[in-house]
């Protein structure tokens, strides 16, 4: 029988020595019991005792047996047919209504005489009676905790036959609440919420019923299977296979949490797909219990998808469970994933990481429930996304549409044909352990959530620093700064190639080698242009083509994926035009404006970044007249890349200038105000263009006016810093304009006409 070698090398290997051996034999059937028998025999295996594993009376077995008695497991692992060099599970096999990992027994002794390959006989990792004792910690019933650790090593074994990917806990619920950690932390939270010890534990072990992915192979098979025509004919997956390789020596040693951007519904079915065949274990993933809807999320959670209350507030208890699931999925390396934006980026960029669950993983860490978690910051990037126009619907002020069958089946029929590809890239792991241990006294927890939002930002820069532009990206980034013009198809590669050529000299991945050529950009016009977003025009001498019209903000979603490459540019260009004696203090007062829209790294790298990026401009900006320097350019980023923040900030100012200080802000109210003003300003060529428009935007500027005490209600003060602010902001944006001026004038140049 296939497998048999490596059975009796599991067993040979073991401490056994001349100790007696146990064998806890798992048999559902007389041709489970045959097949063990034989394989016995075959392996020449003579235990002093084969017991049931699932047998009543373990507990006084193993109080009868010595501390170096042997004790190991075996049963029968039945596979599913082998496809393509895979063992997955198929909607075909459940829908002739026999799981084939668990085949009934009126089908096994044909199985096991035709398909022989598909019956194996595994073995766990044998331990000493003595060595099992030492792990159990006394809580609970002895023989219970050896039939868990048996089964747990029987899914080890039995691993290598399925793939990686199959690898799923088992009884989790009750190994959280036997073990003494978790019993404590109990005791001690209904001390400090004065209830009950069991009324606490009740509730704490609901909540836990609640969280746990109760995973099966087959439910990952079969969800991996329903789902992939969500995405498989939309996109051409381009994945990063080094740094996957990179990931699986890392992953020998330590659970993977991975932390990808969130651009589309479809992100974790792509990482899914991608980690599957590569045969990495799948990931428990944590949402929001918004997609538990049915069928998907029954299955889903038979799937490793773990649904989180969308809001848990102040309840202890939810916390408590959450962070112990959390802790156990660390300690026995199983690897997670989770979206640390909290939700779609509804502009294309990165959205500001929210650190809860993060904290949960730290604290498992510091409190030794683990050793280590090694944090990977994952690129998803599409060329398009069916999804984008419902996106900027909602910047625009529409309501989100429900998650439920028809918005399900709704989503599908938009992804039925091919738009374009996906890049998925890893970029270099980080070490949590070392980052919140770093440099700081660990009883000062101010300090040590300071760390922890250090870390969240790191993960968000590095993600941007492996996220390519996109030909898609700058053709929309070429476009949008315009105007409302129209562009040849010379003009718009005219203004692409300093683009491309900015972006390979310093190194940066892109996708601009398909804008090398005519056919390269004419293709992702066209490619727009069937989505909607580029308008052409062919009734003149040759076709211009412009962004259409109401789809800025869905234009602005594929440039904003890309723009973080040029934020240093765009910044060193408006400090330029500010007076040579003030110009570090400007740079350092555009990074504390811009901060809740860009991730910008500390004070001391962001300078020498700067730097470098002032003296790509002029070896001797320091001094130099910044507006011939950038005449000189031939390539202007600002107003192409930070016009529609400054703008939106601009229309949050003016409203709180024009507010009475006394007067609360209400937050939606007020958005809803600066979306209608904001129009207004539009129309009076006071902002550039509609992408200026979004909700995110503006709540943007909120905080970044909260973050400024700008909020109130207050007196005359508060009026006067309102007034300060508005007046900066208009100033900033003054800049922005003398550098559309200049890059106006320019592309007339080029292009011989006269203004």
């Amino acid at each position: 029988m296939n497998g048999q070698r490596a059975a009796r090398g599991a067993v040979g290997d073991g401490p056994s020595g001349g100790a007696p051996l146990v064998l806890l034999a798992e048999m559902a059937s007389e041709v489970e019991r045959a097949l063990l028998k034989r394989w016995l025999r075959d392996a020449d295996l003579r235990p002093s005792a084969v017991l049931p594993l699932n047998g009543r009376g373990l507990d006084r077995s193993l109080a009868e047996m010595s501390p170096d008695t042997v004790v190991t497991a075996a049963r029968v692992a039945w596979l599913p047919r082998e496809r393509g060099g895979q063992r997955p599970v198929r909607w075909s096999d459940i829908a002739s209504l026999v799981n084939p990992l668990r085949p009934p027994s009126s089908r096994q002794a044909r199985i096991a005489r035709r398909e022989p390959d598909r019956a194996r006989v595994v073995v766990a990792e044998p331990a000493t009676v003595a060595a099992m004792r030492e792990r159990w910690g006394g809580t609970g019933s002895f023989g219970h905790f050896v039939i868990r650790q048996a089964r747990l090593a029987l899914e080890r074994a039995e691993r290598p036959l399925l793939g990686y990917r199959h690898k799923v806990p088992r009884h989790v619920v009750e190994a959280i609440q036997d073990s003494p950690e978790f019993r404590a932390e109990v005791t001690a939270l209904a001390a400090r919420l004065q209830v009950p010890q069991p009324e606490v534990m009740e509730r704490a072990s609901a909540d836990l019923d609640g969280l746990v992915a109760s995973m099966s192979p087959v439910a990952v098979d079969l969800l991996s299977g329903a789902l992939r025509p969500l995405h498989a004919r939309a996109w051409e997956v381009q994945a990063d296979t080094a740094g996957l390789e990179r990931l699986r020596v890392l992953n020998r040693r330590h659970a993977l949490v991975f932390l990808p951007s969130h651009r589309s519904y479809a992100d974790s079915l792509l990482l899914a797909d991608v980690l599957a065949a590569h045969d990495f274990p799948r990931n428990h993933v944590l949402g929001g219990d918004n997609l538990c809807f049915w069928p998907i999320g029954p299955l889903a959670k038979r799937a490793g998808i773990v649904f989180i209350r969308r809001s848990f507030g102040g309840d202890e208890i939810y916390k408590l469970a959450l962070r112990e699931y959390l802790g156990y999925l660390l300690a026995k390396r199983f690897n997670l994933e989770w979206y640390m934006e909290g939700g779609r980026s509804r502009t294309g960029k990165l959205r500001p990481p929210r650190y809860g669950l993060l904290t949960y993983l730290a604290e498992a860490v510091e409190r030794g429930r683990a050793e280590d978690a090694c944090l990977v910051p994952v690129s998803i990037t599409y060329d398009q996304l069916s999804e984008v126009s419902a996106m900027a619907a909602e910047q625009g002020g529409a309501a989100k549409k429900s998650e439920g069958l028809s918005w399900l089946a709704s989503y599908a029929r938009g992804q039925m044909f091919r738009i374009g590809t996906v890049q998925v890239r890893f970029a270099e792991p980080l070490s949590l352990r070392e980052a919140i241990e770093a440099d700081g006294d660990p009883g000062d927890r101010d300090a040590w959530r300071l760390r922890l939002q250090k870390v969240a930002f790191e993960v968000a820069v590095r993600i941007n620093r492996v996220t390519p532009a996109t030909a898609t990206a700058l053709v929309t980034l070429a476009l949008l700064g315009v105007r409302d013009r129209a562009l040849t198809l010379g003009q718009v590669r005219r203004v692409l190639e300093p683009l491309r050529a900015y972006l390979a000299e310093r190194g940066l991945p892109h996708s601009g080698e398909a804008l090398r050529t005519e056919a390269g950009v004419c293709g992702v016009l066209g490619a727009l242009a069937q989505q909607h977003v580029v308008t052409v025009y062919a009734g003149g001498e040759e076709p211009v083509y412009a962004i259409e019209r109401g789809q800025h903000l869905v234009a602005a979603f594929y440039r904003n994926s890309a723009i973080h490459h040029f934020v240093d540019r765009a910044v060193a260009e408006l400090v330029l035009l500010s007076e040579p004696v003030d110009r570090w203090d400007e740079a350092m007062r555009l990074r504390d404006q811009l901060k809740f829209e860009f991730f910008f790294p500390d004070k001391v790298s962001y300078r020498g970044q700067l730097s470098a990026e002032l003296e790509r401009l002029d070896p001797r900006w320091e001094t130099a007249d910044g507006r011939a320097v950038l005449e000189r350019s031939p390539l202007l980023m600002a107003n192409r890349v930070l016009r529609s923040f400054l703008d939106a900030q601009l229309v949050v100012a003016e409203r709180l200038g024009e507010r009475d200080a006394g007067r609360p802000v209400v937050e939606k109210e007020f958005l809803d105000e600066c979306g209608g003003v904001g129009q207004q300003m539009l129309l009076q060529g006071r902002l550039h263009g509609p992408e200026s428009l979004s909700r995110e935007l503006f709540s943007s500027a909120l905080t970044l006016a909260a973050n400024l005490d700008l909020i109130g209600p207050g007196g005359t003060e508060l009026a006067q810093r309102r007034q300060v602010f508005a007046a900066r902001l208009r100033d900033v944006a003054a800049r922005v304009m003398t550098i559309d001026e200049i890059d106006a004038a320019s592309r007339r140049e080029m292009v011989g006409v006269q203004p």
